[in-house]
C-alpha cells in the first residue's frame, strides 16, 4: 500500500493511546438516539459533564469535536440495518478524563472506515467533519470493537492544562 503523503490518513486505525485505565479520574457516557437531535443532546451532555469536571480550557474545541463525531456516527455509522429498533441506542458517547488528557469516544454499529473526504469546496456541508476533528483535537483515531458488540469506536484526544 503506497503512501500518499497525507498526514490525515496516519491516525486512522490507531487504537487509543496508552492511557492507564486505572488512572482515569472521571468517566461518563450516554446512549444517543438514532436521530439528528442526538447531536444537540451530545453537546448538552458534554457541556454538563465538563462543567462538573471543571474542564474549561478546551471547552469549545471539545464540544465541536463531539458534534462532528456524533454527526458522522449518525450519518455514516447507522446503516438501514443498524437503524432497526433493537439498535436504537447503538450510538454511544464516552467521555474519559485523566489528569492532563480528555478522550471523547463515539461508538457506532458500522465497520466502515472513517475516511476524510477530499473537498476543495469549503462551503460543502458534509465531508469536512474529520478535517475539523483533526484540526481541533490533539490526536484522533478509530478501532473496531472486539467481543460481542459490533461496530467501531472513533476517538479524539485533548490535552488539558494542569489545574493549579
Amino acid at each position: 500500500m503506497g503512501t500518499n503523503g497525507s498526514t490525515m490518513l496516519k491516525p486512522l486505525r490507531q487504537g487509543l493511546p496508552p492511557l492507564d485505565p486505572a488512572a482515569v479520574s472521571n468517566a461518563a457516557s450516554c446512549a444517543l438516539p438514532a436521530r439528528y437531535e442526538a447531536v444537540r443532546e451530545a453537546r448538552r451532555f458534554t457541556r454538563c459533564t465538563l462543567d462538573q469536571w471543571g474542564v474549561g480550557d478546551r471547552f469549545d474545541d471539545i464540544c465541536l469535536v463531539v458534534s462532528e463525531l456524533v454527526t458522522n456516527a449518525l450519518r455514516h455509522g447507522l446503516t438501514a440495518d443498524a437503524a432497526r429498533p433493537e439498535h436504537a441506542s447503538s450510538v454511544r458517547l464516552h467521555l474519559m478524563r485523566w489528569t492532563e488528557r480528555l478522550v471523547c469516544a463515539v461508538r457506532d454499529p458500522s465497520h466502515e472506515t472513517p475516511v476524510p473526504r477530499d473537498s476543495d469546496d469549503f462551503s460543502a456541508e458534509s465531508g469536512r467533519g474529520l478535517f475539523l476533528v483533526d484540526s481541533f483535537a490533539d490526536s484522533w483515531g478509530w478501532h473496531p470493537i472486539a467481543g460481542t458488540l459490533h461496530g467501531k469506536v472513533v476517538w479524539a484526544l485533548f490535552r488539558l492544562q494542569q489545574s493549579g
